[in-house]
């Protein structure tokens, strides 16, 4: 689906936003919106760059946002620094990382895959290193309540109702999260998240969308960035990189840590099942269920492992095969 004309006119205020922090005159020009109610702009101001994002109040609470990207730049990893900030107006002027982002870049140039994907794990192992800050946790109820999105989005549109059982399967599983004390989170940890920059070490990947962060297992980021919807990784590089994960925090308890991997890609592509079919049939975003293929693949695989079977069991008896090939988007 095409993007709105409307989507792409700058807020009212941002000229008098700009003009009061010293970008008078910016040019302002449409960036990029993304699956929430934010949207981009790229400010121009002679050679200064920065990305605006208009984040309207009572849609969108940009404090988390903030906070998390703080606390990220005081421990040494690269996140945007805001250079002004407006909560009334729902307004964020950020520093510019800039247009390489890691899946177009990649698909310009392959070469560096594994040496980006290196940095990205080394990135997590050292932010794992460290206690969560006062990040909330990432509970049971939320880890469910993620969980139904599936049931509550997914199963109408495809034309089925829930069936009894779905929660207590899922609730079987929940023990195999709590082995580990809680990290901080992304949430949202992937290539289209990431940004190569010309900086040093665990510096030269920008770190986005971290607002959703959560005190939680360290295996959830690893999911996103290992099984990515957007950008297919290999299973060989998939396997290169948990196994890189693990040596470099040798005091985890692996059979642990890869059972919790299990369990958090199926909760989270599970969820993503529910989320994308909520965008395309709540809010309209046609280009959400091309998905869907790639999310059953990770599904599927995930169900198969020994720790999923409570889950695969109501599966297997309740989501038929012509059910899981995705919403069908009509031409």
């Amino acid at each position: 689906m095409a993007t709105s004309p409307a989507l792409m006119i700058p807020p009212a205020t941002a000229p008098a936003f700009l003009a009061a922090n010293g970008w008078a005159g910016a040019d302002i020009r449409p960036l990029a919106g993304d699956a929430s109610f934010r949207r981009y702009f790229r400010i121009h101001h002679g050679e200064r760059t920065a990305v605006l994002m208009d984040a309207p109040q009572h849609l969108e609470d940009s404090r988390p946002f903030l906070a998390i990207g703080a606390r990220l730049h005081q421990l040494g990893f690269s996140a945007p620094q805001p250079l002004a900030v407006d909560l009334d107006a729902g307004l964020v002027l950020l520093e510019d990382f800039g247009d390489a982002r890691v899946t177009p870049a990649l698909a310009m140039d392959p070469a560096p895959e594994v040496q980006v994907y290196e940095t990205a794990v080394d990135i997590l192992a050292a932010l794992h290193a460290h206690p969560p800050g006062d990040s909330a946790p990432y509970t049971r109820a939320e880890l469910l309540r993620e969980a139904r999105l599936f049931p509550d989005w997914y199963l109408p549109a495809v034309g089925l109702a829930e069936a009894p059982g779905y929660d207590t399967a899922w609730e079987q599983l929940w023990p195999h999260i709590f082995t580990h004390p809680p990290v901080l989170t992304l949430r949202d940890y992937h290539a289209d998240n990431l940004m190569m920059l010309p900086r040093p070490g665990l510096q030269s990947l920008g770190l986005l969308d971290y607002q959703d962060a959560l005190a939680g297992h360290p295996a959830y980021d690893l999911v996103s960035l290992l099984q990515d919807i957007r950008r297919e990784v290999s299973p060989a590089l998939e396997a290169a990189m948990l196994d890189r994960y693990l040596a470099a925090r040798p005091h985890i308890d692996e059979a642990a840590f890869r059972t919790a991997y299990d369990v958090l890609g199926a909760q989270r592509n599970i969820k993503i099942l529910g989320v994308f079919t909520r965008l395309y049939v709540r809010d309209g975003k046609a280009s959400y269920p091309r998905f869907h293929p790639r999310l059953w693949e990770l599904v599927t695989r995930s169900l198969a492992r020994p720790a999923l079977a409570p889950v695969a069991d109501w599966f297997a008896h309740h989501v038929p095969a012509h059910a899981r090939h995705g919403v069908q988007v009509p031409a």
